[in-house]
């Protein structure tokens, strides 16, 4: 054998690494805090989100400050996560040495903030590359593309947010930037030495994602495979609309659709309905889209499908134990439903954020800590990722801050004037299911199938017969 044919051979006997296969050496490999091992490739520019990803609160969380005309300041208020002090100190000098720049990319309403704290925390120096403004992440990288002339693929990317209507890891990822999800930000350095370690082994595809736990994922990949969703939106006019779905433990994703792809090409869907689709490329546009979509009706006779809506602890407990009565909010989820629409509570996951001023606003009335705390729970058995209570919606209507801002408003919200949204539900009475019911959570109002059992005496229940579209109600005594 001659020594080409010698080595040809030994070269088809070495396995190949995926990309997906090194990336899964970089997060098994054992290595010293703050020591990343030599890396044969770095990124040219380097960008940071900044809200939950490079420092803590968020600054919408603020509205204490806001209300108050006050600045926030760096270190009292807004405080670094404690893997970019690091990151900062040890990694940001070591790679502008290798000429590595660094920019920031955050879609922030608190514009001016932004910039005070970038300059608090000394940081408009080591970050030359500021875009800061609402509205679409990819906008901000065609301007740092457009300022750098560095390539997307020459690019790593740090954000907190992954997908879905607030996600900025996965549009950004389409463009070609490596994009490296962090859900808690740079809370610790090996968020950051892991994605430079990725970076180092990836093969400069687009469409890739380094996830939370280290891992590697292409969110462009197709699937032969069903898919169930609820459909979140349907836009009659323009012949669209939007699923919502999930895969595994990642957040939710909107899929776009078509009206032609729906059976026999006419929209027999209602937003929240259950359905099944397949995620194909459109030949249009090259974009991905759901196809093939098909209703999920209800197999079990013994459930009947009902309206549900979700809300985070506190408010949900509150409105469940008959305080709040009361809902606000910016978008008009409620406006389709006439006045004594049934529908279940959902208990998110999450605790708002709203600093306990709905303590301040439930003191206002005289009540005590014992007794507010009391409000605030839900009963044993009755937690999170659960419907627990069924409520009858009353009049929904818009209202100014003026009226807003009234005490007694105030109080039946749990929430000030200038915190809550414009548009408003009363509840007309709620209720606690006999027993709770494992519901996933989707946005809007969306729709489960539930054992009718469940409900309290004295409350409808819905048939599986549909009416124009909508559930029709059938008495049951109490």
């Amino acid at each position: 054998m001659t020594f080409v044919g010698l080595l040809l051979l030994l070269c088809l006997a070495v396995p190949t690494l995926s990309f997906q296969s090194m990336s899964n050496k970089v997060q098994s490999r054992k290595r010293s805090a703050g020591e990343p091992s030599k890396l044969s490739a770095v990124p040219k520019l380097i960008v940071f989100d900044l809200d939950n990803t490079v420092w803590t609160p968020e600054l919408y969380q603020l509205r204490k400050l806001e209300r108050e005309k006050k600045i926030p300041k760096a270190g009292q208020d807004v405080q670094l996560m404690d893997g970019m002090k690091i990151v900062l100190e040890n990694h940001v000098p070591k790679l502008q040495e290798q000429g590595v720049q660094f920019g920031v990319a955050s879609r922030t309403k608190s514009v001016e903030w932004a910039h005070s704290l970038l300059g608090q925390f000394g940081l408009k120096d080591q970050f030359p590359y500021i875009e800061i403004f609402p509205g679409n992440k990819k906008k901000h990288f065609q301007n740092i593309h457009l300022a750098t002339g560095i390539d997307f693929a020459d690019m790593l990317f740090f954000d907190d947010a992954r997908d879905g209507k607030y996600g900025n890891c996965e549009p950004v990822s389409e463009m070609g930037v490596l994009a490296c999800h962090c859900p808690n930000g740079i809370y610790n350095e090996d968020v950051f030495t892991t994605a430079l370690e990725t970076y180092s082994a990836w093969n400069r595809s687009p469409n890739h994602i380094i996830e939370w736990d280290g891992k590697v994922t292409n969110s462009a990949e197709a699937s032969t495979d069903r898919i169930p969703g609820l459909v979140k939106k349907l836009v009659h006019d323009k012949r669209y609309g939007f699923i919502q779905y999930r895969k595994g433990n990642a957040r939710a994703r909107d899929m776009f659709f078509h009206f032609n792809n729906l059976p026999e090409g006419k929209c027999a869907l209602e937003e929240g309905d259950e359905v099944t689709f397949e995620i194909r490329t459109d030949p249009r546009n090259g974009k991905l889209m759901a196809a093939d979509i098909e209703l999920e009706m209800t197999k079990d006779s013994d459930t009947v499908q009902m309206r549900v809506f979700s809300m985070n602890m506190p408010f949900a407990a509150l409105l469940a134990n008959g305080y709040k009565t009361l809902e606000t909010r910016n978008g008009t989820m409620f406006t389709p439903y006439a006045e004594g629409t049934q529908m279940l509570l959902h208990v998110g996951r999450r605790t708002y954020p709203d600093g306990d001023k709905h303590i301040e606003v439930m003191k206002s009335g005289g009540l005590s800590d014992g007794e507010i705390e009391e409000l605030k729970k839900l009963p044993p058995g009755f937690g999170r990722g659960n419907a627990v209570a069924i409520v009858e919606l009353g009049r929904t209507y818009e209202t100014t801050l003026e009226e807003r801002s009234d005490p007694e408003f105030q109080r039946n919200v749990a929430a000030f004037g200038a915190d809550s949204g414009k548009i408003v539900t009363e509840i007309k009475r709620a209720a606690y299911l006999k027993k709770p019911i494992r519901v996933q959570g989707a946005g809007g109002v969306f729709k489960a199938q539930i054992d009718p059992d469940v409900v309290p005496d004295g409350w409808r229940v819905p048939t599986n017969e549909p009416v124009d579209g909508l559930a029709e109600f059938a008495s049951i005594s109490g």
